[in-house]
Protein backbone atom coordinates (compact mmCIF):
# COMPACT_ATOMS: atom_id res chain seq x y z
CA UNK A 1 0.00 0.00 0.00
CA UNK A 2 2.73 2.45 1.03
CA UNK A 3 4.64 1.92 -2.40
CA UNK A 4 1.63 2.26 -4.55
CA UNK A 5 1.18 5.85 -2.07
CA UNK A 6 4.68 6.76 -3.39
CA UNK A 7 4.10 5.85 -6.43
CA UNK A 8 1.09 8.02 -7.36
CA UNK A 9 3.26 11.08 -5.64
CA UNK A 10 5.74 10.81 -8.44
CA UNK A 11 3.77 10.39 -11.20
CA UNK A 12 1.32 13.45 -9.58
CA UNK A 13 4.39 15.39 -8.77
CA UNK A 14 5.88 14.49 -12.17
CA UNK A 15 2.57 15.25 -14.28
CA UNK A 16 1.35 18.36 -11.92
CA UNK A 17 3.48 21.53 -12.31
CA UNK A 18 3.73 21.71 -8.33
CA UNK A 19 2.25 24.95 -6.87
CA UNK A 20 4.21 28.12 -5.44
CA UNK A 21 2.88 30.32 -3.24
CA UNK A 22 3.56 33.79 -3.56
CA UNK A 23 7.09 35.30 -3.06
CA UNK A 24 7.93 38.48 -1.98
CA UNK A 25 9.50 41.38 -3.77
CA UNK A 26 12.75 40.46 -2.34
CA UNK A 27 12.93 36.59 -3.10
CA UNK A 28 11.35 37.21 -6.80
CA UNK A 29 14.61 39.18 -7.81
CA UNK A 30 16.76 36.78 -6.43
CA UNK A 31 14.45 33.87 -7.95
CA UNK A 32 15.21 35.35 -11.31
CA UNK A 33 18.95 37.16 -10.80
CA UNK A 34 20.28 33.75 -9.79
CA UNK A 35 18.59 31.93 -12.65
CA UNK A 36 20.78 34.58 -15.03
CA UNK A 37 23.51 34.01 -13.35
CA UNK A 38 23.50 30.41 -13.62
CA UNK A 39 23.07 30.93 -17.68
CA UNK A 40 25.62 33.71 -17.55
CA UNK A 41 28.30 30.88 -15.62
CA UNK A 42 27.30 28.20 -17.91
CA UNK A 43 30.68 26.68 -18.57
CA UNK A 44 29.34 24.79 -22.06
CA UNK A 45 27.57 28.21 -23.49
CA UNK A 46 31.07 29.82 -25.32
CA UNK A 47 32.06 31.11 -28.34
CA UNK A 48 29.40 33.04 -30.30
CA UNK A 49 26.83 30.62 -30.55
CA UNK A 50 27.03 30.02 -26.61
CA UNK A 51 26.66 34.23 -26.48
CA UNK A 52 23.72 34.33 -28.61
CA UNK A 53 22.19 30.96 -26.35
CA UNK A 54 22.71 33.26 -23.43
CA UNK A 55 21.00 36.37 -24.89
CA UNK A 56 17.97 34.24 -25.70
CA UNK A 57 17.93 32.28 -22.42
CA UNK A 58 18.18 35.61 -20.29
CA UNK A 59 15.40 37.11 -22.48
CA UNK A 60 13.59 34.79 -21.40
CA UNK A 61 13.56 35.09 -18.15
CA UNK A 62 13.23 38.90 -18.41
CA UNK A 63 9.67 37.89 -19.77
CA UNK A 64 8.48 36.60 -16.55
CA UNK A 65 10.29 39.32 -14.22
CA UNK A 66 9.77 42.33 -15.87
CA UNK A 67 6.79 43.93 -16.75
CA UNK A 68 6.99 45.34 -20.18
CA UNK A 69 3.31 47.23 -20.25
CA UNK A 70 3.62 48.79 -16.98
CA UNK A 71 7.18 49.83 -17.78
CA UNK A 72 6.28 51.31 -21.06
CA UNK A 73 3.06 53.11 -19.50
CA UNK A 74 4.95 54.76 -16.99
CA UNK A 75 7.79 55.59 -19.61
CA UNK A 76 5.14 57.45 -22.14
CA UNK A 77 4.15 59.03 -18.83
CA UNK A 78 0.86 61.17 -20.05
CA UNK A 79 1.56 60.53 -23.72
CA UNK A 80 0.36 57.33 -23.06
CA UNK A 81 -3.52 58.27 -23.11
CA UNK A 82 -2.51 59.91 -26.71
CA UNK A 83 -1.91 55.98 -28.36
CA UNK A 84 -4.47 53.84 -29.70
CA UNK A 85 -4.56 50.23 -28.58
CA UNK A 86 -3.14 49.49 -31.62
CA UNK A 87 -0.32 52.21 -31.29
CA UNK A 88 0.16 51.13 -27.94
CA UNK A 89 0.54 47.34 -28.56
CA UNK A 90 3.07 48.15 -31.29
CA UNK A 91 5.23 50.53 -28.71
CA UNK A 92 5.17 48.08 -26.08
CA UNK A 93 6.54 45.47 -28.32
CA UNK A 94 9.25 47.72 -30.24
CA UNK A 95 10.33 49.50 -26.75
CA UNK A 96 10.76 45.63 -25.09
CA UNK A 97 12.84 44.76 -27.91
CA UNK A 98 14.86 47.99 -28.23
CA UNK A 99 15.28 47.61 -24.28
CA UNK A 100 16.63 43.83 -24.49
CA UNK A 101 18.76 44.79 -27.59
CA UNK A 102 20.58 47.52 -25.42
CA UNK A 103 21.35 45.60 -22.59
CA UNK A 104 22.31 42.58 -23.78
CA UNK A 105 25.71 43.12 -24.53
CA UNK A 106 25.97 44.37 -20.97
CA UNK A 107 24.41 41.61 -19.46
CA UNK A 108 27.07 39.06 -20.97
CA UNK A 109 30.00 40.65 -20.31
CA UNK A 110 29.29 39.92 -16.90
CA UNK A 111 32.91 39.02 -15.22
CA UNK A 112 31.65 37.24 -11.81
CA UNK A 113 31.14 40.74 -10.39
CA UNK A 114 29.78 39.80 -6.61
CA UNK A 115 25.88 40.31 -6.14
CA UNK A 116 24.83 41.48 -2.98
CA UNK A 117 20.99 41.84 -1.95
CA UNK A 118 19.70 44.22 0.25
CA UNK A 119 16.76 45.28 1.99
CA UNK A 120 13.08 45.90 0.20
CA UNK A 121 11.41 49.28 1.15
CA UNK A 122 7.30 49.86 0.14
CA UNK A 123 7.02 52.55 -2.00
CA UNK A 124 2.71 51.89 -1.94
CA UNK A 125 0.67 49.71 -0.92
CA UNK A 126 1.57 47.56 -4.70
CA UNK A 127 4.79 49.07 -4.97
CA UNK A 128 8.21 48.26 -3.49
CA UNK A 129 11.67 49.09 -4.38
CA UNK A 130 14.88 46.35 -3.79
CA UNK A 131 18.29 47.24 -3.30
CA UNK A 132 21.14 45.37 -4.91
CA UNK A 133 24.92 46.29 -5.18
CA UNK A 134 27.27 45.07 -8.16
CA UNK A 135 30.97 45.18 -6.52
CA UNK A 136 33.53 46.01 -9.13
CA UNK A 137 36.93 46.46 -9.38
CA UNK A 138 35.89 50.04 -9.91
CA UNK A 139 33.66 50.00 -6.50
CA UNK A 140 30.21 49.21 -5.93
CA UNK A 141 27.61 49.69 -8.01
CA UNK A 142 23.95 49.81 -6.23
CA UNK A 143 21.12 48.77 -8.97
CA UNK A 144 17.83 49.18 -7.45
CA UNK A 145 14.14 47.10 -8.89
CA UNK A 146 11.35 49.31 -8.75
CA UNK A 147 8.56 46.49 -8.06
CA UNK A 148 4.79 46.00 -8.84
CA UNK A 149 2.04 43.52 -7.67
CA UNK A 150 -0.30 42.72 -9.66
CA UNK A 151 -2.30 39.18 -9.05
CA UNK A 152 -0.11 38.21 -6.07
CA UNK A 153 3.42 38.06 -8.39
CA UNK A 154 5.87 40.98 -8.23
CA UNK A 155 7.15 42.56 -11.23
CA UNK A 156 9.58 45.21 -12.42
CA UNK A 157 8.51 48.14 -13.82
CA UNK A 158 11.39 49.89 -13.21
CA UNK A 159 15.19 49.95 -12.60
CA UNK A 160 17.33 52.51 -10.59
CA UNK A 161 21.16 52.59 -11.44
CA UNK A 162 23.35 54.54 -9.56
CA UNK A 163 20.07 56.80 -8.86
CA UNK A 164 19.38 57.01 -12.71
CA UNK A 165 15.81 55.48 -13.10
CA UNK A 166 15.22 54.07 -16.78
CA UNK A 167 11.96 55.08 -17.19
CA UNK A 168 12.91 58.58 -16.30
CA UNK A 169 15.44 58.73 -18.41
CA UNK A 170 13.67 57.25 -21.55
CA UNK A 171 10.44 59.29 -20.79
CA UNK A 172 12.76 62.35 -20.98
CA UNK A 173 13.54 61.34 -24.96
CA UNK A 174 10.00 60.20 -25.76
CA UNK A 175 8.83 63.73 -24.20
CA UNK A 176 11.31 65.15 -26.89
CA UNK A 177 10.83 63.11 -29.85
CA UNK A 178 6.65 63.47 -29.27
CA UNK A 179 6.88 67.46 -29.16
CA UNK A 180 7.69 67.20 -32.99
CA UNK A 181 6.21 63.56 -34.15
CA UNK A 182 3.17 61.78 -33.67
CA UNK A 183 2.84 58.33 -32.26
CA UNK A 184 3.02 56.74 -35.64
CA UNK A 185 6.44 58.81 -35.92
CA UNK A 186 7.92 57.82 -32.07
CA UNK A 187 6.87 54.16 -33.40
CA UNK A 188 8.69 53.93 -36.65
CA UNK A 189 11.68 55.81 -35.11
CA UNK A 190 11.99 53.15 -32.00
CA UNK A 191 11.19 50.52 -35.33
CA UNK A 192 14.46 52.10 -37.35
CA UNK A 193 16.39 51.44 -33.61
CA UNK A 194 15.49 47.88 -33.52
CA UNK A 195 16.44 46.86 -37.07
Amino acid sequence: MLKRFYLVFIIVFMIAPPVMSAQGPLETVKLHINKVLEVLQDPSLTGESGRQTKIEKISEITEDMFDFTELSKRSLGRAWTHFSPEQLTKFVSLYKKLLKNTYADRIVSYNNEKIQFGKETPLSDTTTEVQTTIGTKTGDVPINYRMKKNNDQWRVYDVVIEGVSLINNYRTQFRGILANNTPDGLIDILRKKVE
